[in-house]
């Protein structure tokens, strides 16, 4: 045991040095301050040249549409990001890797390009991209956040679907971002790595989990535009922890090929990669690219769907109906997500033709039974196995949700095929729930006038006290259901206002277990986020519903 508990030490030592060495690669002399707030967002500005602070501080589209008119150099969008995301990993220990050399040679290309012939490459010319890392690029390790595969897994010779799929769009990866350890956390720790920050939060607070690394950077603006993945809250959580934008997109979406994770359509639960970004129109052009790209010919378990116009235009003969999910009868929210909902009807109700109802949560505890006992099929074998190839110790939340949850063990085919058909009944009863939100009509066989779509909140509170995150029902439910998910910032805990009542009953242990957690001084200012979800398929109409909500809040 004493080599192996070198070994996975000495595996930990030799990624860290190579994330170090590609740091460096960037050339630039940035100077952290000493004494740092708790909120550390502000000291990329304060750090950074003028120049690549402005170039930063840009939405995707307008980075875009000035590298394509040659107003400003791709070479100088790559450099000022690359110098951006070098801070952020200071303040929050969030990358894995940078490729600068990558990244500034397709940036000199794109330039070339231009002076060429004057014509962009893509849709998203000249945009720095950051990929999770268990997304595979090519030549570079790919390890799941665990450390013997990064000592032993063969590099890939290809990049991912995905990433070849952006490359070819014009975008450009310079960034690889931290992953926990079996991916199966809603924080950001591993041993590899160790852990990653909230920069709202220094130090005090989880990114989130598990795609925390995206989120920290692109809080940090590191990065404008990432790519996560999701089987139980994984972009979602991160995304509302850090004040960004994250979608869950519906399964077979968004190519897989390429990536350290199951092939495509193994999972019982199915993993999904989507885009977290610092606005709603970085997810749009995401999931256009996408769809444009036609995936579904090079791997064909993806849908082969267009990505589709929806024209969100109330009115009184069709107005838009929006379900409200205060809580799902098992584990409360937290004062400042409860007050986020509550406001935020206050604000809906004030556009013409937009109708809010309570949408009754259906079974969740029952949801969790389900999505736990396919979480790890295998008991849990696997995960266990690579950590015992270089002896790296369970981590806390790793321990939790593969030897401390009651739903996971070793399944045996008769069991495996059980908690699947309690799978599909449960999405068919969901189904029906959804339908009794709307009126049927009789003559034509049809529910109608059902929500268009549910607003809830991405878990019981903000980001978390580190090893906290053991609630996962809130972004789980919509996993086991395959339904898209949106997480959107709507501001920030107040704690003059998100005071702590003294609650005598609850709905669970479970319940009373989330409230003494929360500490209205200690999540002051924090990033508040709620979810929008469709149904299956409906990813173009909560894209399209959030953009109409925004527009006229």
């Amino acid at each position: 045991m004493r080599n192996s508990h070198k070994m996975w030490k000495q595996i930990a030592q030799e990624a860290q040095a190579l994330r170090d060495e590609t740091l460096a690669e960037v050339g630039v002399n940035i100077q952290i301050p000493a004494q740092l707030s708790r909120n550390v967002t502000d000291i990329p500005d304060k750090v950074l040249s003028a120049s690549s602070a402005r170039i930063t501080s840009l939405a995707p589209q307008e980075i875009i549409t000035l590298a394509s008119e040659r107003k400003i150099s791709a070479q100088e969008v790559v450099q000022a990001f690359l110098e951006r995301a070098v801070i952020a990993q200071n303040l929050t220990n969030c990358l894995t890797e940078l490729l600068p050399q990558r990244a500034i040679s397709q940036a000199i290309e794109l330039d070339g390009r231009l002076l060429d012939n004057s014509t962009s490459l893509g849709p998203l010319h000249g945009l720095p991209v950051s990929i999770k890392s268990h997304i595979g690029i090519a030549n570079r390790p790919l390890s799941s956040g665990y450390c013997a595969p990064f000592h032993s897994r063969p590099h890939p010779d290809a990049d991912a679907l995905v990433v070849q799929i952006l490359t070819r769009a014009g975008a450009i990866v310079h960034a690889r971002t931290t992953e926990p350890q079996s991916m199966m956390q809603l924080e950001c720790a591993s041993n590899l790595y160790g852990v990653t920050t909230n920069p709202y939060s220094n130090i005090l607070m989880s990114s989130g989990g598990s795609s925390g690394g995206e989120a920290a950077l692109i809080a940090l603006r590191g990065s404008v535009l990432g790519v996560g993945s999701d089987v139980g809250g994984s972009i979602r959580v991160p995304a509302a922890a850090c004040g960004i934008y994250g979608l869950k997109p519906t399964s077979f979406r968004v190519p897989t090929t390429g990536w350290s994770s199951t092939p495509p359509g193994a999972d019982p639960i199915v993993t999904v990669l989507g885009p977290m970004s610092v606005s709603l129109e970085g997810l749009e052009i995401f999931m256009r690219v996408m769809a444009a790209a036609e995936p579904w010919h090079i791997e064909p378990a993806i849908i082969p769907l267009s990505w589709r116009a929806v024209d969100i235009t109330p009115s009184r003969e069709k107005p838009l109906r929006l379900g409200i999910l205060w809580h799902d009868e098992v584990v409360k929210p937290h004062p400042p997500i409860t007050r986020a909902l509550r406001e935020l009807v206050d604000k809906l109700s004030n556009i013409p033709h937009v109708e809010v109802v309570n949408f009754p949560p259906y079974k969740h505890d029952e949801a969790w039974a389900i999505a736990s006992s396919l979480y790890f099929t295998d008991g849990g074998e696997a995960d266990l196995a690579v950590m015992a190839e270089s002896g790296e110790p369970l981590l806390s939340l790793t321990e939790w949700i593969i030897k401390d949850n009651p739903g996971v063990k070793k399944l045996s085919r008769d069991e495996l095929e059980y908690w699947l058909e309690e799978r599909e009944e449960f999405r068919m009863e969901y189904s029906q729930h959804w339908n009794k939100t709307g009126v049927f009509n009789k003559a034509l066989g049809a529910w109608e006038n059902t929500v268009d779509a549910i607003i809830c909140p991405v878990a019981p509170g903000v980001a978390t006290k580190h090893n906290t995150a053991k609630y996962w029902t809130y972004t789980a439910v919509w996993n086991l259901l395959d339904y898209p998910a949106l997480a959107f910032p709507v501001g920030k805990v107040d704690k003059t206002i998100d005071v702590k009542e003294n609650r005598k009953r609850f709905m669970s242990h479970l319940d009373k277990e989330s409230w003494k957690l929360y500490r209205p001084e200690l999540f002051q200012d924090m990033p508040v986020g709620l979810q929008m979800v469709g149904r299956r398929f409906d990813d173009e109409t909560v894209i399209a519903i959030l953009k109409f909500l925004e527009q006229n809040i």
